[in-house]
C-alpha cells in the first residue's frame, strides 16, 4: 500500500509509536494515509486502541519479521 506518508518507529517502546503516530496524523488532511513501522510488539494492540479512541480508521496491519506494520487513515 502507498501511504501519504511514513513513520519509523523502530527501536521505540511504547507509548512513543503512538505519540510520534499522533503528532503525524495532525499535520495531515483528512483521508491521508499514515504508515508506521515499530518494533514494539505492544504497538500492535496500542494502535487498535488508539484508532478507537480517536476516530482514525485502522486501514490495516501486518507483521514483516520483526517490524509490526500499521497504517492509519486521518479522519
Amino acid at each position: 500500500m502507498n501511504a501519504t506518508k511514513e513513520l519509523d518507529a523502530r527501536g521505540l517502546n511504547c507509548p512513543l509509536p503512538i505519540l510520534k503516530a499522533k503528532k503525524a496524523l495532525a499535520d495531515m488532511t483528512s483521508g491521508q494515509t499514515l504508515k508506521v513501522i515499530a518494533t514494539d510488539a505492544g504497538s500492535v494492540r496500542d494502535f487498535q486502541a488508539f484508532a478507537k479512541q480517536t476516530g482514525n480508521e485502522l486501514v490495516e496491519q501486518q507483521t514483516e519479521g520483526s517490524d509490526f506494520i500499521t497504517v492509519l487513515k486521518r479522519r
